[in-house]
């Protein structure tokens, strides 16, 4: 492929919010030289990836590289989440007034149980902070959510998302809120067994 196709190809990647994530999805990245071209890592692989990122759909040529899409959205929901409340060992320590040692080994022992959603971020783990009550416990209304979720080995970053969001099935609300209101309360169970027995499949 000629260096101008590759330098469309950069730009096309740009303009759709789409280069960082390259690397990440495992394809060859580009980085821009001192002039402003494209210079790409693997040069003889850039014919291949263009015919890749435009399989989607029937016009080639207008195609947009789903793969991609999906895992920028995944990106700015993780960068979402993470702005969101959570508690370290150290911080929930502080809430439960107790020590860091004593509260580590509760978090790890009720996530055991799979009654505590634990989330690991770069070398460390943090505890999201919607499933706790003002002193630091597991909310009791979410306990029958929680556990089939994480019984079943759904994707703790998955299973943030799926209880923080809001969805069309609780009326908007996030899993996590509607289970508080009585007439949502068993809905929000059963939506969560099912999407458990679907994991195990």
């Amino acid at each position: 492929m000629s260096s101008v196709d590759g330098e469309r190809l950069a730009t096309w990647l740009e303009d759709l919010g789409l280069a960082d994530h390259l690397a990440e999805a495992g394809l060859p990245t580009f980085a821009r030289d001192a002039e402003g071209r494209a210079v790409w890592s693997e040069p003889d692989r850039v014919e291949e990836l263009d015919r890749a990122l435009r399989s989607q759909g029937d016009e080639p040529e207008h195609a947009v590289p789903v793969g991609l899409v999906l895992l920028r959205r995944q990106a700015r929901l993780r960068a979402e989440l993470l702005a969101s409340d959570t508690f370290s060992y150290e911080t929930l320590a502080e809430v439960r007034r107790t020590s860091v040692d004593a509260t580590r080994y509760a978090v790890h022992k009720a996530a055991q149980q799979h009654a505590l959603l634990l989330v690991p971020v770069d070398e460390r783990v943090v505890v999201p902070a919607f499933q706790l009550t003002p002193s630091g416990e597991v909310r009791a209304e979410l306990a029958p959510v929680l556990e089939p979720l994480l019984a079943a080995g759904m994707d703790p970053w998955r299973a943030w998302a799926w209880l923080t969001q809001p969805a069309a099935l609780t009326l908007g609300h996030a899993p996590e809120q509607a289970v508080t209101d009585p007439d949502l309360a068993d809905l929000v169970v059963r939506a969560a067994e099912a999407l458990a027995a679907r994991l195990h499949r």
